[in-house]
Parts: C-alpha cells; sequence; structure tokens
C-alpha cells in the first residue's frame, strides 16, 4: 500500500522506485531535467472566447515547469477540448488502476456476473487507497490478453500493458486516458451504467492524502472522482499523473495530466495542480475562491516493501 512518510531514509528512497510498479527499480543519480520549452496547447471550444482563454492560461501555468507534461480536457457542457504531448507516452504509476477495475468490470459483464466479495474489496483498496499488492492479485487474475481486450474494446489504441507483471510500467498517454474517463463518465457499449457507477464511486472515495493533482481548485458544486499516480525511476526522474472527473452544478468534464522528468514527487504535483487550477477557473469562473477544493493534506514521498527486498 503507499502510505505516504516522512523523514525517508536513503532505502526506503530506493524503494520508492517501485511505488507504483510493484517491483524494485534501480535508481541512478540524474540531473534535473531542463526547463521545457513553452508548450503549445490546442484548444477548440463552441463557448465564444474559452478556447482561447483555456489555451494561455494553461500556457503560463507551465510556463517555466521543467519536466515534459500532458494535458487532455473535455467538457460535455461547453463543448470544449484541450491537449497537450496528446500521444506522448509515459509510464503509467497507479493511474492504470482505473484501467485494471474497468477490465474487471468489462470482463464481467461479459458472462452477466457481479463482482464476488472478495473482488469488490480488492478493487475498493486499490482505487482508495491506491493498494499496490490487491492490484498485483488482480493483474494476474485478469491476466494480459482479458487487459488488451478491454483495451481493444475501449479504443485504447496506444496503451501497451506493462510485461512480467509490471502492471506500474503499463505505457499511457493522455488521449487514450481521456477516452477511459469518457467511458465512466458516459452511456457507452463498452461499460454499463452499473459498471460506470461502481468505477465514479470508487473514485469518489479515494483517502485524503491522495486527493491530490487534477481536483485542486474545483468549484464545491461539482462532484471530484480522481485517481492519481506515482513513480520514480532512473531515467526521466519522477512520473506523477493524475485523471479526474467532475460533474454537477451544470459542469461536466475530465482531465487528465501526465507528467515525468519531475525532480520530486511534490515537484510534479505543484505542476499538474498549477494546470488544474486555471482549468477549474476558467470553465467555472462564477465559483468563489472559498468555495474551490483545495487539498488538505501535502503529499510526500512514499515507500513501498517490495518481495525479496
Amino acid at each position: 500500500m503507499a502510505h505516504p512518510i516522512s523523514g525517508m531514509s536513503r532505502r526506503a528512497r530506493v524503494l520508492s522506485a517501485g511505488l507504483a510498479a510493484g517491483a524494485l527499480v534501480p535508481l541512478a543519480a540524474t540531473a534535473p531535467a531542463a526547463a521545457a520549452a513553452v508548450p503549445r496547447v490546442t484548444c477548440t471550444s463552441a463557448r465564444a472566447g474559452l478556447a482561447a482563454k483555456l489555451t494561455k492560461d494553461i500556457t503560463e501555468a507551465l510556463r517555466n515547469r521543467r519536466g515534459t507534461v500532458a494535458v487532455g480536457l473535455h467538457d460535455r457542457a461547453t463543448g470544449t477540448t484541450c491537449t497537450l504531448r496528446a500521444t506522448t507516452s509515459f509510464d503509467s504509476a497507479s493511474v492504470v488502476k482505473a484501467t485494471v477495475l474497468a477490465t474487471l468490470l468489462w470482463d464481467a459483464q461479459k458472462t452477466g456476473r457481479a463482482l464476488s466479495s472478495r473482488e469488490k474489496t480488492l478493487a475498493t483498496s486499490m482505487i482508495t487507497k491506491s493498494d499496490n499488492a490487491v492490484t498485483s492479485t488482480l493483474w494476474r487474475q485478469l491476466g494480459a490478453a482479458r487487459v488488451k481486450g478491454f483495451l481493444r474494446a475501449a479504443g485504447m489504441t496506444r496503451t501497451v500493458p506493462g510485461s512480467g507483471g509490471y502492471w506500474g510500467l503499463t505505457r499511457i498517454n493522455a488521449t487514450d486516458e481521456q477516452r477511459l474517463l469518457a467511458l465512466i463518465t458516459g452511456r457507452n457499449t463498452v461499460l454499463t451504467d452499473a459498471s460506470r457507477a461502481y468505477l465514479l464511486e470508487l473514485t469518489g472515495k479515494v483517502i485524503p492524502s491522495q486527493r491530490w493533482g487534477t481536483p485542486a481548485g474545483a468549484p464545491s458544486g461539482v462532484s471530484v472522482h480522481v485517481k492519481n499516480g506515482w513513480l520514480q525511476r532512473s531515467a526521466h526522474g519522477w512520473r506523477v499523473h493524475s485523471i479526474g472527473a467532475f460533474k454537477g452544478g451544470g459542469h461536466d468534464y475530465t482531465l487528465s495530466v501526465l507528467t515525468h522528468g519531475d525532480s520530486t514527487m511534490n515537484y510534479g504535483v505543484a505542476t499538474i495542480q498549477g494546470v488544474a487550477r486555471a482549468v477549474h477557473r476558467d470553465l467555472a469562473p462564477a465559483a468563489p475562491a472559498a468555495g474551490r477544493y483545495a487539498p488538505t493534506i501535502t503529499p510526500r514521498e512514499a515507500s513501498v516493501a517490495v518481495p525479496g527486498s
């Protein structure tokens, strides 16, 4: 289980390399990533002026931020989309756990069965607490063929499952994460209404210490659904990701922000939250500052026990 801790030892920092992948990945000394060029954000909208506003504000939020950032946004209410590095590939870390649950539900649908009490217990721990061990259990239960089958059905054509049981090394991109969120939040032929409701229920109950990222700055009138991921490796430093869905008070939008090349986990979180605040502010400009969601716990680097270590 991913438990935030303070005062990490060197050994704990090394163990953190396997945080989301469920396996130890050797670390090497790396220089901080160079500041990226001003990103080119592309937005379109049916609401006059909104695309230009979002383009400007997301770009400004990322100005002088180091590392590589990808963004996907879709707002059904205003017919708005924004993209940045839409097909750039990242190690998934724990964000893939939403795909694991979607696969489990999709597979159960095919035989018309409900999830067992055991599966529900595992799924709850996987999503709400980001439990790595139970994710490995479900990943083994499903197997590569079922995961790939769901990805085909979902149209997530550029997502590549991690091999050798390393689910945290699944390769993802903002376009496919937005496709997953669209399936979770809107009626479709891939996931039933009951499956979607279960996914929304669990992503709406993530523990407070993991409700950072895309929810930052969300207006109080929306429901918040989130799944985050974080992982350190020798190349590209920290990967820190957040995908979220927000609905209510006339709003209905999804946001994915994926990053790597972060010097620390908190640096990646800050990058994501800068983008999120800009998006929420532009989509819900009338919401008072006092009513916007602010993560209550600052995330910290975490360690995980790795089998055999």
